[in-house]
C-alpha cells in the first residue's frame, strides 16, 4: 500500500526508523543481545531483579503449582487465589484500601481514565504525560486542558479558568523521558483548595522512590491523599501487569467499568505469584534503592563535567540531549560497536530537536563499569561533535 510505502520511506529519511533488538540471554546489568555480550544502560530493570535466583524459583514453583495460562478473564475463569493476594499486597504497600490489576500499565491509564471522566468532565493533564494517559483522556471524551510542565502557576491559572463539579487533575509521578518528579505536594494542594480528584502514574517510582520504596506519594509524605494511584510491576519489581490503588468504592466501579480489565484475559499466575515475592524483596532492600539514586548523581554530574547537555534528575533516568535524531542513532550505534547498549529517544517519543541517549542506571552498575561508560561517551562525543 502506498501511504505504507511513503510513511516507512518518510522516517527513514528523517532518521526515526526503529529497529527492534533482540535479548538472547536473562536481562541484568551485562546482556547478551543479538548474541553480542553488551553493558545495559537503557533498562527499566532499575534494581536488577529480572534475572534475580529468588524470582526465578517463585516462577518455578508457581509453573508447577498452577500451571501457565490463566484461562480467561478475571470476570470469568482467571481469577487465581494469587491475584486476590497481589492486590491485597499492593494496596497495603502503596497506603491503600484496595487495588485492581491490569495486564499492562498502559491498560491501567486507559482504563481507569476511561472509566472515570466522559464528556462531562475536564482533564488537567501536564504536557510531558506519558502517551497512555493521554489517548485515555483522549478516548475518555473529557474536555482536556494541557498545563505546562509541572509549571503549578500554569496550572492554577487553568484550574480557575474551567470549573466545574467533575474535574480531574493527572500527571506522571517520575517522567519516563526526563526524569524528574512531578511536585505532587502541590498539585495535592490545589486540587483539595478546588475540589478536584488527583491521578498520578507511579510507574518509575514505585519500588524506587520513598522510604520503603512504595514511590512518589510515599517520597512525598501523601498518604491516603492522592485519590488514584497507578503502577507497574514490570520495571523496578522486574515482573509484568499495572495496577490501580485507591479507596474500596474506586476499585469494585473500576472491576464494572474498565473496559481494559473486564475484556482481557487475566495475567499468568506464574506472573502474579513473581510480582507477589518481588514486592517483599523491594521493601527489605533499601541499601540497594539508596545506591541506584546516589550512582546516578554521581554519573550525571561526571556527564556534565565532560560537557555533555545532560538534563537535571532527580532519578535513575539521565536524558543526555543530542538535538538531532540521526546523529543521536549513530552515536547510539557506536557505543554498541564498543559494548554499551544506550537507547536512541526521537520524535514522536520527544519533541522535535530534543533527541536523546536515554541512559537508566541499575542498582548493580559499579562505578568502575560506568568510568568506561563515561570515557567511550567522551571520545565519541568529540568525534562526532556533540562536545
Amino acid at each position: 500500500m502506498k501511504f505504507i510505502d511513503d510513511y516507512l520511506k518518510d522516517i527513514k529519511e528523517r532518521g526515526l526508523y526503529r529497529e527492534l533488538k533482540f535479548f538472547t540471554s536473562p536481562q541484568s546489568k551485562y546482556s547478551s543481545i543479538d548474541n553480542k555480550i553488551v553493558v545495559i544502560m537503557s533498562s527499566n530493570n532499575y534494581l536488577d531483579l529480572c534475572d534475580d535466583d529468588r524470582l526465578k524459583e517463585t516462577a518455578k514453583k508457581a509453573l508447577y503449582n498452577y500451571g501457565v495460562g490463566s484461562g480467561g478473564s478475571r470476570l470469568t475463569t482467571g481469577s487465581y487465589d494469587l491475584h486476590h493476594k497481589l492486590e491485597k499486597k499492593v494496596a497495603d504497600f502503596k497506603g491503600a484500601e484496595a487495588a485492581i490489576i491490569f495486564n499492562t500499565g498502559y491498560m491501567a491509564n486507559i482504563g481507569t481514565i476511561t472509566a472515570i471522566a466522559d464528556k462531562e468532565w475536564t482533564i488537567f493533564s501536564d504536557e510531558l504525560n506519558h502517551a497512555s494517559i493521554i489517548d485515555g483522556c483522549k478516548l475518555s471524551g473529557a474536555k482536556v486542558v494541557i498545563y505546562k510542565h509541572c509549571d503549578m502557576d500554569d496550572l492554577k491559572e487553568k484550574i480557575k479558568s474551567h470549573k466545574g463539579s467533575k474535574r480531574l487533575i493527572v500527571t506522571d509521578g517520575v517522567f519516563s523521558m526526563d526524569g524528574n518528579i512531578a511536585p505532587l505536594d502541590k498539585i495535592v494542594k490545589l486540587a483539595k483548595e478546588n475540589d478536584i480528584l488527583t491521578m498520578v502514574d507511579d510507574a518509575h517510582g514505585t519500588g524506587v522512590l520513598g522510604e520503603t520504596g512504595a514511590g512518589c506519594v510515599e517520597h512525598f509524605n501523601l498518604k491516603g491523599q492522592v485519590d488514584i494511584q497507578m503502577g507497574t510491576f514490570s520495571k523496578a519489581l522486574a515482573s509484568e501487569g499495572g495496577f490501580v490503588v485507591g479507596s474500596n468504592g474506586l476499585i469494585e466501579y473500576l472491576r464494572h467499568k474498565a473496559r481494559s480489565f473486564i475484556y482481557s484475559t487475566a495475567l499468568s499466575p506464574v506472573t502474579i505469584a513473581v510480582s507477589l515475592r518481588s514486592l517483599e524483596i523491594v521493601k527489605t532492600e533499601k541499601d540497594k534503592r539508596n545506591k541506584l539514586i546516589e550512582t546516578s548523581y554521581w554519573f550525571q554530574q561526571e556527564l556534565k563535567k565532560q560537557g555533555f547537555n545532560v538534563l537535571k534528575s532527580p532519578t535513575a533516568i539521565i536524558p543526555l540531549i543530542i538535538g538531532d535524531a540521526e546523529k543521536t542513532v549513530a552515536l547510539s550505534k557506536k557505543l554498541f560497536e564498543d559494548g554499551i547498549f544506550i537507547t536512541a529517544i526521537r520524535p514522536p517519543t520527544v519533541a522535535e530537536g530534543t533527541s536523546r541517549l536515554r541512559i537508566t542506571l541499575m542498582a548493580t552498575h559499579s562505578r568502575e563499569e560506568l568510568k568506561y561508560v563515561i570515557v567511550r561517551l567522551k571520545t565519541l562525543g568529540v568525534e562526532m561533535g556533540i562536545i
